[in-house]
């Protein structure tokens, strides 16, 4: 008895440290955590199993009408449980109207815009569900372009009088062929050059299944394939697809939650006094 006691005690004393789990970013509706926790670790949120990089990290994100909690999930390697209720704050949207809009833009009709509708669909969620392991979303963040912005995450849209589903990115006015720059590393995943809404499309991967769309763009400068670094110069802003003017519209997209991007970014007036 007192040898399989003293076994026991040395196999404890051998056992690798516990790491505090630490969370950086905003609980609130659109929002996106990064975690770290001990390598090896098992992460869940809300009984979703989260992929877990090799050196601990994993990614957290909270749609636009998220509930306002959350549980998280971590079973260490040694077997220790961890559980944490996590707070998310509500978030008002406003509404916001635009006119003069193409009616065929807002309330496609012909077959030949329905099926080039589906085969964008279905081009972009094949983007936007790799999971790769890699973990560029540490590399930082930064505007993709400066300028005012004229639409933001969230808000409720009224095209040509129609109440359409909520915009999910944020819109940034700018001349046609400014320059877009890859707001953190990646991979490019999707090049489409004329998508029915959002035209000239790019989709980077930051990893984990993390994702940073670009849409309305008048040119792009990379291929699907490239690995490009966060301030690259990757595409040139432009008004193509469902759009009244020039602007880049970047969206970000979490595992199925689409989240805000500004909420990575300081805000727009702190970058465009210091640009990068």
């Amino acid at each position: 008895m007192l040898y399989r006691t003293l076994l026991l005690l040395l196999s404890l004393c051998t056992l690798p440290p516990v790491a505090a789990t630490t969370l950086q970013g905003e609980m609130v509706q659109g929002g996106m955590l990064i975690g770290q926790t001990d390598p090896g670790s098992r992460v869940s949120v809300d009984g979703e199993s989260i992929r877990v990089s090799a050196e601990g990290y994993f990614v957290i994100g909270f749609h636009r009408d998220q509930d306002d909690s959350a549980r998280l999930r971590i079973t260490k390697p040694n077997g220790v449980t961890e559980q944490r209720v996590l707070d998310i704050a509500k978030r008002d949207y406003p509404i916001q109207r635009i006119d003069g809009l193409p009616p065929a833009k807002v309330t496609p009709r012909g077959e030949e815009d329905l099926r080039r509708i589906r085969a964008d669909i279905a081009a972009t969620k094949k983007a936007r569900a790799i999971d790769a392991p890699r973990t560029d979303f540490l590399s930082g963040w930064q505007w993709p372009v400066l300028g005012p912005i004229t639409g933001v995450y969230g808000s409720q849209r009224i095209l040509n009088g129609e109440p359409r589903r909520p915009h999910y990115g944020i819109d940034i006015a700018a001349a046609t062929g400014a320059p877009v720059l890859a707001p953190a590393d990646g991979v490019v995943t999707l090049v489409h050059d004329d998508m029915f809404f959002s035209g000239g499309t790019l989709i980077l991967d930051h990893g984990h299944k993390l994702s940073s769309s670009f849409l309305h763009l008048d040119k792009i400068l990379v291929k699907e394939g490239d690995i490009v670094k966060k301030g690259d110069i990757i595409a040139e802003v432009g008004a193509t697809g469902r759009v009244t003017g020039a602007h880049l519209d970047w969206r970000m997209n979490l595992r199925e939650a689409r989240i805000d991007p500004g909420l990575l970014v300081p805000p727009m007036e702190e970058a465009s006094a210091n640009p990068q």
